[in-house]
């Protein structure tokens, strides 16, 4: 077995694909420190910079003093607190939908929420560039699984025009795909589904706080709230907290509570961290101009890399790749710019296509003009030293 192992470390370091752990110390906002150096964060989920909001920390400590830190038990046996109960609640009435339940995290979400709803009669449709606890949930569901090709309607209803055998059917998609930047046809989506009687489910994890008016997600930014009939998202990035939830009816949710294992069998999110989210919705609700900021700074980064000629593929959203294809490559480009004081990572199989390594750049509300022009210099020096520009 250790010979295998060393064996496989060795192929991926020769793809240039093996990874490693990075240490980061201290907080985690425009600037942090790795590995004993400090960067400038632009690969960071972190987008309207809550994660160190002093608000946020003030509740956390109420809360800790108030409720420990520790949960207990999973929510059916003795951790049902009132932290989980009210953010719950706030998140519902925010999202428009009738319940909410928090899981403890968006993979452990996914996986309980397809598994749990579909089975070995029903047919799952899944965009071919969806988030892999989205594959991982339809895998454990057995449903019979057709992928149609990213973004692409016409394929879509051909598909949905042959599935009439299944008891239920279901299009699931991520709403903004978090490795290209670009946001799903929603209303397309939703227009084929009431055309061929499916149920719609997307997941909302880069959406949340970023798009639409009030920064509720796609579903706003489409007007198609009472069109989809499960809303999952994440509480970890832009709300800067940790942990997940879902959206729906009443009887989703009830369903959930008593079927989904992922909900069951794990001990609740501490009370803590739900109010954290708690205080970070309240944000989000009430200080637009952080969602204003971050896509000042988006359109304004975006467009200067794609007048220095980077390929930023479909970006429609504050995750800006920047294609480089090679592996290698990209891995060379990302340790250039940390020697310079910049951290963005290299992205490449399996976590996109081969062929399609990137850069991963992600801009944050926080991020001022000066950090902005720095990252602009360095990339336009180094791409050209890589000949990618």
């Amino acid at each position: 077995m250790q010979k295998y192992l060393k064996r496989e470390l060795e192929v991926l370091a020769e793809k240039g694909l093996r990874r490693t752990l990075r240490q980061l110390k201290g907080s985690q906002g425009r600037e942090v420190i790795i590995d004993g150096r400090e960067v400038l964060n632009f690969c960071s989920n972190n987008y309207l910079g809550l994660a160190d909001d002093k608000r946020l920390i003030e509740a956390v400590q109420q809360s800790l003093e108030q409720e420990g830190f520790g949960s207990g038990a999973s929510r059916l046996v003795c951790g049902n607190m009132e932290a989980h109960q009210q953010l719950e609640k706030t998140i519902a009435k925010f999202k428009g939908t009738e319940r909410c339940l928090l899981f403890s995290s968006g993979y452990m979400a996914n996986v309980g929420i397809i598994s749990s709803l579909f089975n070995r009669n029903d047919i799952i449709f899944s965009d071919k560039l969806n988030h892999a606890s989205i594959v991982d949930g339809i895998v454990l569901s057995r449903a019979h699984l057709k992928r149609y090709p990213h973004g692409n309607m016409s394929a879509l209803e051909e598909m949905l025009k042959t599935a009439d055998e299944y008891k239920k059917k279901i299009i699931v998609t991520d709403s903004v795909f978090s490795m290209d930047g670009d946001i799903t046809p929603l209303d397309k989506i939703c227009a084929l589904a009431q055309k061929y009687q499916c149920v719609v489910m997307v997941d909302e994890a880069h959406a949340l706080g970023v798009m639409g008016k009030k920064g509720k997600g796609v579903v706003e930014y489409f007007g198609v709230e009472n069109q989809v009939d499960i809303q999952m998202g994440t509480l970890s990035k832009a709300a800067g907290s940790f942990g997940a939830y879902c959206c729906g009816s009443k009887e989703l949710i009830e369903v959930l509570i008593n079927k989904a294992r992922s909900f069951i069998y794990t001990t609740a999110m501490p009370p803590s961290t739900a109010i954290a989210s708690l205080k970070a919705i309240e944000i989000i609700k009430k200080e637009k101009n952080l969602r204003e900021q971050l896509w000042k700074n988006t359109k304004y980064l975006k467009g200067r890399l794609q007048e220095l000629g980077f390929d930023t593929m479909q970006s429609q959203s504050p995750i800006i790749p920047i294609l480089v294809k090679d592996s290698n490559i990209a891995v060379q480009f990302s340790r250039l710019l940390f020697n310079k004081g910049i951290f963005i990572s290299a992205i490449r199989p399996p976590t996109v296509p081969h062929n399609t390594a990137r850069l991963r750049l992600t801009v944050m509300a926080t991020h001022t003009q000066e950090d902005l022009d720095c990252v602009l210099k360095y990339m336009q020096k180094i791409g050209r030293e890589l000949c990618l520009i």
